[in-house]
């Protein structure tokens, strides 16, 4: 059991020299901004979603075109006429046209422009959320390692005092003083506190990695919580306030906004399938042949032709097999679709922020009330270690108090860990949560 102990500790330490390095939750915030993949994806999509505004305003802009040709003509001509001679007729073709054709009046295009406006907004507000997330990630990332260590350290500390407590029940045992049974309690608890350490060692590993993919590196230390750190309610310190502005300010709340108008011009592009189009086409060409043209001698030929046109094309949709009336039958299911998605957004944002509300102000009771228990069961475990001394108390008492102690400090590091997380998750509900938020709770670290 040594063995595997020793073994789990030198792979935790064997991490690279140079992923060695000491951090707090800012510095761990700002490495995953460099990072971490999820970030990086949702900022690359941000920058595709930029470019449909200029794709969008393309539809309403004029399309130059240009073309060339060159061919080569073998013709040969005969008369039906009896003796009538052959012409043969070779020549070259030359030319060129440009073309330019401005949209006067094409509705799927002016919507396709607006359309495009809104995915644009949509792009930014998607972006928001995951500038939001890699925030969540990397605090819950961070205090999940604090929480590991504060776990292995603890049961590192419960062991010693299994042992200790191990040992006083032999001696008691061979100077007769306390039966093999107190021995044998002792025993089994150590061997429990040993496993317990195990599976601490390995959690903490679990969570250095976890923390090493939001990073890409593993820290040599991180930056604890404070002993006597003092938790901050809410403010404004009222639920339905919160509610308000998670319904209001959610960045997944405006983004599906945006899905439902972009549904909304989708309809208008659809229905204008049937409606006419007006084009102003402009066009500057030029062609020439050269050649020559034979009935036995060669007679050379060449011309030069410019030609220059300007009009209107219309162009107005008769039947197209129902194909625009079924598309606007989809875009108008499709909207009903996203606004049912708007609702669903809406109340899971409001029901966010009423749990991470519930986290923050439940969770500052919790730690109060764990810190109270702290101090009584502080109390307990001195009283049976007494009681044991005189007689009064069996082992198995102490080894209960020492178990509920530490049981106690665990509970509360995680409930202090997980309030600070509820704050964090409360204003990113509201769509509030930015770096000034990572800079009030690295404030509460040692330094």
């Amino acid at each position: 059991m040594k063995r595997k102990l020793l073994m789990l500790a030198l792979a935790l330490a064997g991490a690279p020299a140079e992923s060695a390095f000491a951090a707090d939750l800012l510095q761990v915030y700002r490495d995953a901004l460099e990072y971490d993949a999820q970030y990086a994806s949702a900022r690359a999509a941000r920058d595709a979603g930029q470019e449909k505004l200029p794709q969008g305003r393309a539809g309403l802009l004029p399309v130059i075109s240009a073309s060339a040709s060159t061919t080569w003509n073998e013709v040969d001509f005969q008369r039906r006429t009896p003796g009538a001679p052959t012409v043969d007729t070779q020549y070259n073709t030359n030319g060129y046209q440009i073309t330019l054709t401005q949209p006067i009046f094409r509705w799927q295009n002016i919507e396709q422009y607006g359309q495009s406006k809104l995915q644009v907004v949509l792009a930014d507000a998607q972006f928001a959320q995951a500038s939001q997330d890699i925030v969540l990630r990397a605090s819950q990332a961070y205090f999940d390692v604090l929480l590991a260590q504060d776990s292995l350290s603890l049961a590192q500390a419960q062991k010693k005092a299994i042992a200790e407590q191990l040992e006083a029940a032999k001696r008691n045992f061979e100077v007769g003083t306390a039966t093999i049974t107190d021995t044998h309690e002792a025993q089994a608890r150590y061997d429990l506190a040993t496993a317990q350490e195990l599976a601490s060692l390995n959690d903490l590993e679990i969570k250095r990695q976890a923390l090493r993919q939001v990073i890409g590196k593993v820290p040599e230390s991180l930056a604890s919580l404070r002993a006597q750190v003092q938790l901050q309610r809410p403010q404004p310190d009222d639920m339905t306030k919160w509610v308000e502005a998670a319904e209001a300010g959610s960045p997944l709340v405006a983004a599906q906004q945006a899905a439902l108008e972009i549904a909304d011009k989708e309809i208008n592009k659809q229905r204008a399938g049937h409606l006419p189009t007006l084009d102003l086409v402009a066009t500057r060409g030029r062609s020439s042949a050269t050649g020559g043209l034979s009935t036995g001698v060669v007679v050379p030929f060449g011309s030069d032709t410019h030609t220059s046109t300007v009009g209107l094309q219309l162009s107005l949709p008769i039947f197209a097999g129902g194909a625009v009336m079924s598309r606007d039958r989809e875009a108008v299911a499709l909207r009903e679709k996203a606004r049912a998605d708007l609702d669903n957004t809406r109340r899971s944002a409001a029901l966010n922020a009423r749990q991470a509300y519930l986290g923050v102000t439940n969770g500052m009771a919790q730690v109060k009330a764990f810190e109270q228990a702290l101090v009584s069961s502080q109390s307990a475990l001195d009283s049976n270690k007494l009681g044991y001394e005189v007689g009064v108390r069996i082992n198995i008492d102490v080894l209960n108090a020492q178990q509920q102690l530490f049981s106690t400090r665990r509970d509360l590091a995680k409930a202090r860990y997980d309030t600070l997380l509820a704050q964090l998750r409360l204003k990113a509900a509201a769509g509030s949560l930015g770096e000034e938020d990572v800079q009030a709770i690295n404030a509460l670290l040692e330094k």
